[in-house]
């Protein structure tokens, strides 16, 4: 049984979308290049709200639907949307800053910058419009599509590699990847989206390929699903179905294999004539396929023991 489902999203508004997000409600957010537009949808494909921009922006993250963050490079400005896509919050870096790159809102209060300007990392309430902190940061910034700051560690994505630095700018990290767009993370996992595939890196160890589609033109993540849009549809797959297909899935499976072939000579009795042995062997078939029978069972059978010691 095929693990994909086809969602109803009218195919011209996915034709034009540049970009698409889910949340962990099930929620998309489709964005237009053509008219800067942000719209949502429930998993219906129902519209629920829309925002209208006059300049491009990039948004960041939907993990919380009732403040998104849009950034626009070209405006020099942060803005917060609620779940009805109505602006909620304004940040203006104009007047306080050079040119900000590219945002990171850690929170409803801080965001770090990255001033092209002044090469340097910024910490920044923006509540009450204080600088936390400033750390030189002379890397290039070419190609940069996202920032994330997260348990001391900073993270940098490019359209070809992701890196990963101390605030005292040493790489401890650094990977080729393609098209690289944004980064959610999900507990201490920091997940990769690109054009057609997601990749999660386990800080300080390694980073694999969690799911991929060449065919696809867009694709991201929530807790319970994968999404793309390929040939102008959208798809929907389940995170378990999916794993199935996955080849570090498969590797892990191999690897469990030789475990199990030790430990199934223990646990499969020995072939025997006698009555007594067969419902041995038969008894420890059910264990094997369905412990909740087995449970019962064995309940069963210390009822009739009692009931014969009674007697």
């Amino acid at each position: 049984m095929s693990a994909q489902k086809a969602l109803p999203l009218d195919t011209l508004k996915l034709k034009e979308a540049k970009d698409m997000l889910a949340d962990d409600y099930g929620n998309l957010y489709i964005y237009k290049n053509k008219d800067f537009s942000l719209t949502k949808y429930d998993s219906l494909g129902k519209q629920m709200g829309q925002m209208m921009l006059t300049v491009p922006f990039k948004v960041q993250t939907v993990q919380n639907p009732l403040s998104v963050p849009l950034f626009s490079e070209n405006a020099q400005e942060l803005k917060f949307v609620d779940q009805n896509m109505n602006e909620i919050q304004r940040v203006d870096f104009k007047q306080k800053f050079g040119f900000i790159k590219i945002v990171y809102a850690e929170d409803l209060q801080q965001i770090w910058l990255l001033d092209e300007s002044t090469k340097r990392l910024i910490q920044y309430n923006f509540r009450n419009e204080t600088i936390i902190n400033s750390y030189p940061f002379d890397a290039s910034f070419d190609d940069l599509t996202d920032l994330m700051v997260y348990e001391n560690k900073i993270y940098i994505l490019t359209r070809q590699a992701f890196r990963v630095y101390t605030f005292k700018f040493e790489k401890i990290f650094e990977a080729p990847v393609e098209n690289g767009k944004r980064f959610r993370r999900e507990n201490e996992f920091i997940l990769i989206i690109t054009n057609n595939a997601i990749l999660k890196y386990t800080p300080e160890k390694e980073m694999v390929k969690i799911f991929q589609d060449p065919e696809a033109r867009i694709v991201d993540k929530n807790t319970l699903s994968y999404f793309e849009i390929k040939a102008n549809k959208l798809y929907l797959y389940g995170l378990e179905k999916n794993r199935e297909n996955q080849p570090q899935q498969e590797l892990q499976e191999r690897q469990k294999e030789p475990e199990q072939e030790v430990r199934q000579p223990e646990e499969k009795p020995s072939e025997a004539g006698s009555p007594e042995e067969k419902l041995e062997k038969k008894t420890q078939e059910i264990e094997d396929k369905n412990p909740a029978e087995s449970s019962l069972q064995k309940l069963i059978e210390d009822i009739s023991t009692l009931e014969s010691g009674g007697n």
